[in-house]
């Protein structure tokens, strides 16, 4: 969940502004975000220190056909896979047939999706508004199961919810560097690497706690 916005970069938006010319929204929605940024050795230094080094960041950075592909596609199958995961968790669905009941929809989806980029149509507006929905999606489910639950480290799956909803509003409402070093991707990188680590740790309670739930629930039928 922590990790899944990356659909958005600012590359266009510096080129145009760069030239003097109206920033296209049009175009960008159309065409995706262009690394165009990376043009002189002073600029690649910068945006090497503000990466961090990720499959992600190697697509990024050679921007050609194959790799706009292969990061849009990666993207969406990653959410596709935590959208089923915090259903499955959030409505504590244990049943297998329940969970392929589940889990078909939204595979259906992401792979419909996957073939659509790919072999029909690259466009960067409609893969956006894809990503944006299943993650939205996702904050809600991981918020409401907060809400209900009485695990004991609650606290952290909150501050990962509500730390996730503003750090996606750096991918969605894009700014140019500050300075030429600090733009709002790579503030959004550095503000996942904490929530990443505070993510790890709910899912290693959680699952200490649904596991001596469940030890607990066994001895009491046993008697």
């Amino acid at each position: 969940m922590v990790n899944s916005w990356e659909p958005l970069y600012s590359g266009n938006y510096m080129k145009s502004k760069k030239a003097n010319k109206k920033f296209d929204f049009k175009v960008f929605k159309e065409t995706g975000p262009k690394t165009s940024l990376i043009t002189d050795g002073t600029q690649q230094r910068r945006v090497t220190m503000n990466m961090l080094v990720s499959v992600n960041e190697l697509l990024v950075l050679e921007d050609v056909d194959i790799t706009k592909r292969l990061d849009y596609s990666s993207a969406i199958a990653v959410l596709g896979f935590s959208l089923i995961v915090s259903i499955l968790r959030t409505f504590h669905v244990g049943v297998d047939a329940a969970r392929v009941m589940v889990s078909a929809p939204v595979l259906a989806l992401v792979t419909t999706h996957v073939l659509y980029i790919n072999f029909y149509k690259l466009y960067y507006g409609w893969n956006m508004i894809v990503c944006v929905a299943m993650g939205v999606a996702q904050l809600f489910l991981w918020a409401r199961c907060a809400a209900v639950s009485r695990h004991p480290s609650n606290w952290k799956l909150w501050v990962v919810v509500i730390a996730s909803g503003l750090a996606m509003l750096l991918e969605i409402y894009d700014f140019p560097p500050y300075g030429g070093y600090f733009d709002a991707h790579s503030i959004w990188h550095f503000a996942t690497v904490p929530l990443t680590i505070l993510w790890r740790s709910f899912i290693r309670d959680d699952a200490e706690f649904r596991t001596s739930s469940l030890l607990k629930k066994s001895k009491t039928k046993a008697k």
